[in-house]
């Protein structure tokens, strides 16, 4: 890898973000070539083709370099609080500089601190069934209890589960984003983008201004699986993007992990495909910390074991299970009085031991 970039250098290494075609392939070429992105930046053109830069990425550079002031724009980073890591910054996630094809630049909000070197990244459809987001609130909310960085897209469906499965469990979490920091993606997760720089990290291999374009989002993926120590797919079709992930993920060398679903669940075929092709399928927290060798669980779940049940609950209880159960059906088959049931639930689900999923229906949080 190339040597740190000095903090009077960083703006040409931003710089070289914003003239297309320029990569990280290309930034090594340079940093051969010349010894620093500051010297590439001023080369003249004929330098410059004789590094590797063809004549429409030249020409680009040649346009942008008359027109950009780069002071200007560290100041816009620094206003919107973004932060610019390059390959060296001890802020660069380790695992991430290791892969092929790391980003140049990693665009921060918030914070990287070194816990998140235990990351896993959750990946799925973005047309969750109920299963889906159930399996993903009890998966990583015990990961993210367990000291595990949660990393994901910030997409709609499994993406939006896990971040706030992971913030709902007071844990860290991660969004890789396919465009600039000063945009999200659904604009309708800007909220949870704002929670996230709270209590984790947007990334964006992007400058800002950036917009989501679809080329972004298989290349966003790669960073996703660069940064953690496995990949973890809870609900996908067999032709989802989650695909595309796990692909990165393999090549990378990380270990994947998958979800089983129902036979018949389109949005299961993806997952059981990855299993028969040697993923580690999954039913629980420990399946995953016990392969990476993370050592120690959180308390909470230990507590959430440990939480006293009435004989109402204990009855309640046996008769819940990961599949939603309206609470007529609960009434019905614990013999306990339906207000009695209403109340107890209540107090169940302040205690974590059920979950309201919508319409009257419940869910035990326990296995």
């Amino acid at each position: 890898m190339p040597l740190l970039a000095t903090s009077a250098e960083r703006k040409y290494w931003v710089g070289f973000t914003l003239v297309p075609g320029v990569g990280p392939a290309r930034i090594t070429r340079l940093l051969q070539a010349f010894g620093s992105l500051e010297q590439a930046w001023g080369a003249p053109l004929q330098e410059l083709r004789a590094a590797g830069l063809d004549a429409r990425t030249t020409g680009s550079l040649e346009r942008r370099r008359d027109v950009l002031n780069l002071d200007a724009e560290l100041e816009k980073l620094d206003r919107l609080g973004v932060h610019a890591y390059t390959w060296n910054d001890p802020q660069y996630p380790q695992l991430l500089r290791e892969i092929d094809d790391a980003p140049a630049v990693l665009f921060v909000r918030g914070d990287l601190v070194p816990d998140d070197r235990t990351a896993v990244a959750v990946v799925g459809t973005r047309k969750a069934s109920i299963y889906g987001r159930e399996a993903t609130t009890r998966l990583v909310g015990d990961l993210a209890r367990s000291g595990v960085t949660v990393v994901s897209g910030l997409a709609r469906g499994i993406d939006t589960a896990a971040h706030r499965s992971a913030l709902e469990a007071g844990g860290r979490t991660i969004g890789v984003m396919a465009c600039g920091l000063d945009m999200v993606y659904p604009a309708e997760n800007a909220g949870l983008a704002r929670e996230i720089v709270r209590h984790g990290a947007l990334i964006s291999e992007h400058p800002l201004g950036v917009r989501p374009e679809s080329s972004h989002f298989p290349r966003r993926n790669r960073i996703m699986s660069g940064v953690s120590l496995g990949v973890l797919v809870v609900e996908a079709a067999l032709d989802s993007g989650s695909h595309i992930t796990v692909r990165y993920a393999l090549d990378q060398n990380r270990e994947v992990f998958a979800v089983p679903g129902s036979i018949f669940a389109p949005g299961s075929q993806g997952t059981h495909r990855w299993i028969r092709e040697g993923a580690k399928l999954v039913t629980r927290a420990e399946d995953i910390l016990e392969e990476l060798n993370v050592a120690a669980m959180g308390q909470q779940l230990a507590l959430q074991d440990a939480l006293p049940v009435t004989a109402a609950e204990a009855a309640i209880l046996r008769h819940l299970s990961p599949e939603p159960t309206h609470v007529d059906a609960v009434g019905r088959r614990s013999g306990v009085p339906i207000a009695d049931v209403c109340s107890a639930l209540t107090m169940m689900e302040l205690k974590g031991l059920v979950r309201h999923v919508g319409g009257m229906n419940y869910v035990s949080t326990r296995s």
